[in-house]
């Protein structure tokens, strides 16, 4: 524990630390939008902390921001919302109760700014946290949603409002694939121009891509995800951001 420090990411340090295991600026084009984003969403009281190592460099975060700016499709004005959470991009960082100590930290912040609570969107599927670590630390489930999304909430006061999910039709989509993107997850970047381009080539698909670029548009997404969705004529076929040969995967069975 001697070894490990909470670090306050801000417009100013961002790119000495990075985000989500890109470092440099100048490479990674997704460190570049999630910087420029970050710095849009700061003032509006958007917040990283980052687990940092001497010995293993940075090695997790949290990051969160006021309800009425989630990049998820929720109605959580009062609350602080979490973005994501993860620990461990070495595997003896892991297990540790570093993501237990971002949490706390977030804790701390809502009481201190009094808000309602905290909630965050967990799933037991790919590129969320799952709930176990929230429940422990006394959240409960507000709402779910297909096909493995949980909200949780928590409240400082019983008598607030939970908050709700409240997702969009992808029917309103239409024929074609359409992709919907934030630059809250640099990942969402990764592999959506050779997705587009497989798509018109090899599948001869009409394609849309959409930047998530307000928080009103992220709340109205038709998947819990939030910053990322892939849509297929009118029907979601992926939640979270996939390969190329992922999506290839996914039409060779749907056509």
């Amino acid at each position: 524990m001697n070894d490990i420090n909470i670090i306050d990411l801000t417009p100013e340090n961002i790119a000495d630390y990075g985000v989500c295991g890109y470092k440099d600026v100048n490479k990674h084009l997704e460190l570049r939008n999630k910087i420029k984003w970050f710095g849009e969403y700061y003032p509006k009281g958007l917040r990283i902390k980052i687990i940092f190592s001497h010995i293993g460099g940075y090695q997790g975060m949290i990051e969160y921001v006021p309800g009425e700016y989630a990049h998820r499709p929720v109605d959580a004005k009062g609350y602080l919302f979490i973005h994501c959470v993860f620990v461990g991009f070495k595997k003896e960082f892991k297990g540790k109760g570093y993501a237990s100590l971002l949490i706390d930290e977030c804790i701390k912040e809502a009481k201190v700014k009094k808000m309602s609570g905290v909630a965050v969107v967990t799933r037991k599927g790919s590129f969320m946290a799952d709930s176990p670590i929230f429940l422990k630390k006394g959240f409960q489930i507000a709402d779910i949603a297909k096909p493995d999304f949980e909200l949780l909430v928590k409240k400082f006061d019983e008598s607030s409002i939970d908050p709700k999910f409240k997702l969009g039709d992808p029917s309103v989509f239409g024929e074609g694939l359409t992709i919907l993107r934030s630059y809250q997850c640099p990942y969402t970047e990764k592999n959506v121009r050779s997705i587009l381009e497989t798509a018109k080539k090899k599948f001869h698909l009409k394609t849309t891509l959409i930047d998530v670029n307000d928080p009103v548009t992220a709340q109205n997404s038709p998947s819990p995800f939030g910053t990322f969705c892939m849509i297929y004529n009118g029907r979601i076929i992926s939640h979270h951001p996939v390969s190329n040969t992922r999506f290839e995967n996914i039409m060779s069975k749907l056509l």
